[in-house]
């Protein structure tokens, strides 16, 4: 017994020892990244997985999205690279949206991990790149073909040589070249960096192999996974959240199904798939939805192979969060995440007085092409063109004993970009970033606020922008009497009224002004503390009248 605990005791200390280990995988990657989605944002993951492909640990910093999909994409790079083609000194790559994490901005980049001549198991990560060609970052796609440049799972290096071919494809197929292929080579220093770091550690224990430390972590993770979901109360719960959509609403139907075997999702009735780039793949569907049920029920418990294997994700074919190839994904965001939102709003019926009401969900992602104008208007220097990639968030949904935090990247979790950061990229001008007053929904807990956000190019220039924004038609709704938060809106600085999905232009002397959601209220507004009531309007969350 005493030797058991002690075995015990010094697998769970390599195990903290690990999370550091690919907390330091990630960082090397935000260091060294080249765009602003990764380095001022953290639009990215990290991990480190056994030989069979399974995730062991994941880094803190990182997106669910991008974590929760890539846990299921290495097993698709064993697979398509066969065992007997990996090789020490090999690194892998890919963009494909249906085996890697649901679109063609994300770059997934996998390394054998090799020790004394044997694979140990693998490091992986991913990041959000600026530009993959093709129509841009944006909604207006018909196919995957148009989206971009479309790498499959293949190698990047071959024993350490790397694929100079794949590279010129690459720079020649991409308007950011210089950003890009910084980024990929940053992807690949970032696993090596993880490798070096479990080399260090594995020597330190005097171990040679982590399939010992896997088993632990899996199985511990798997079976306090298991207990939580005894306790809950077995049974069958449903919602239906409906959203904007391109050019016709969205719903998005979710059942939850608890018994002691785990917790079955089934989205079943939900909308069919879209002819614009809204469209989510699976692997994308699922990451999200493992990680609406794991914040609402298992937060605490480390997020990996086991403790995600209790939850089972279906879709039917071909809906909207099961989109198949080639349908266009390139914002797969947009309803990827509202899936936490829809999942939690069956759990509430299950879990009362648990769960947030809806937030703003989908990011209010900006991609500006920024020209310079031509002729008499043309900037004396020849003026800048530039692909300039922005984030920003809505308000997050009153949660039952707090209000909803504003402002804030709810399921992704990412930041926003510095204003003086994204000027120095491109050719642009921030005249407002505020917070947005009024926008959340009333209630005894207030709903968190969007923010408004004026921009506009600089002298000599204009830009064209893909829009990909929801909440405009269909704003989070309250819970338990709280109010709605308020809808989003896109228009021109003199008030013209502009698109919430596609591509638009902003010509030069204009401004786009940029209102987003908030979140919803919740409990009834006349519950609320006079004293909460009081400090919304001194600090101008409310109208005062």
């Amino acid at each position: 017994m005493a030797q058991t605990a002690l075995s015990d005791v010094r697998m769970q200390i390599m195990w903290n020892r690990l999370i550091s280990v690919v907390e330091e995988q990630a960082i090397t990657l935000i260091r060294t990244a080249f765009s602003t989605s990764v380095r001022e944002s953290g639009d990215l993951s990290a991990g480190v997985f056994n030989k069979a492909g399974l995730m062991i640990a994941q880094a803190v910093t990182g997106t669910p999205g991008h974590v929760n999909a890539m846990a299921e994409a290495v097993g698709h790079f064993i697979r398509d690279i066969g065992p007997e083609n990996i090789f020490e000194g090999d690194v892998y790559i890919t963009n494909d949206p249906w085996k890697g994490t649901g679109h063609l901005h994300d770059i997934t980049m996998v390394t054998p991990s090799f020790r004394k001549g044997a694979l140990i198991g693998y490091f992986a990560c991913t990041a959000h790149v600026v530009d993959v060609g093709g129509r841009g970052f944006g909604p207006d796609a018909n196919e995957v073909y148009e989206e971009g440049i479309f790498i499959p799972i293949m190698k990047f290096a071959t024993r350490g040589t790397v694929n100079r071919d794949l590279v010129n494809i690459l720079r020649n197929n991409i308007r950011e070249s210089n950003q890009v292929i910084g980024d990929i080579y940053s992807l690949a220093a970032c696993n090596e960096t993880g490798h070096k770091r479990l080399m260090d550690m594995m020597a330190e224990f005097a171990i040679d192999d982590l399939e010992a430390l896997a088993d632990f972590v899996i199985e511990r993770s798997h079976t306090a996974t298991l207990e939580r979901i005894a306790a809950l109360p077995h049974g069958v719960y449903d919602n239906v959240m409906r959203v904007d959509g391109y050019g016709a609403p969205v719903e998005i139907a979710v059942r939850v199904t608890v018994d002691e075997s785990g917790i079955l999702t089934d989205f079943s009735g939900t909308s069919g798939p879209s002819p614009k780039g809204i469209n989510v793949p699976l692997i994308y569907t699922v990451a999200y939805a493992c990680y609406g049920l794991k914040c609402a029920l298992a937060p605490d418990i480390p997020n990996n192979a086991g403790s995600l294997s209790p939850f089972r994700i279906t879709a039917p074919d071909g809906c909207i969060l099961n989109a198949k190839h080639p349908a266009p994904v390139a914002v797969r965001h947009v309803l990827g995440h509202f899936v936490p939102d829809a999942v939690m709003g069956a759990l509430h019926k299950m879990l009362p007085g648990r769960i947030p009401a809806e937030g703003a969900g989908a990011l209010w992602n900006l991609h500006l092409s920024a020209r310079a104008l031509t002729g008499k208007d043309a900037p004396r220097d020849g003026g800048q063109r530039a692909e300039v990639l922005l984030f920003n968030s809505g308000g997050g949904g009153a949660r039952p004993t707090l209000d909803g935090l504003s402002a804030t990247a709810f399921p992704s979790g990412v930041h926003t970009m510095s204003i003086e950061a994204t000027e120095h990229v491109g050719p642009v001008i921030f005249w407002r970033k505020e917070l947005r007053e009024g926008s959340g929904g009333a209630g005894l807990r207030r709903g968190g606020l969007g923010q408004i956000v004026e921009i506009a190019a600089t002298a000599g220039h204009e830009f064209h922008f893909n829009a990909m924004f929801d909440r405009v038609a269909h704003p989070a709704r309250g819970r338990e009497g709280g109010k709605d938060g308020a809808p989003g809106s896109v228009s021109l600085d003199d008030g013209t009224a502009l698109s919430a999905k596609g591509r638009q232009h902003v010509p030069a002397g204009r401004r786009l002004v940029l209102q987003l959601p908030g979140g919803g209220g919740y409990g009834r507004p006349e519950e609320r503390e006079a004293a909460a009531a009081e400090r919304d309007v001194a600090f101008g969350y409310v109208n005062a009248t």
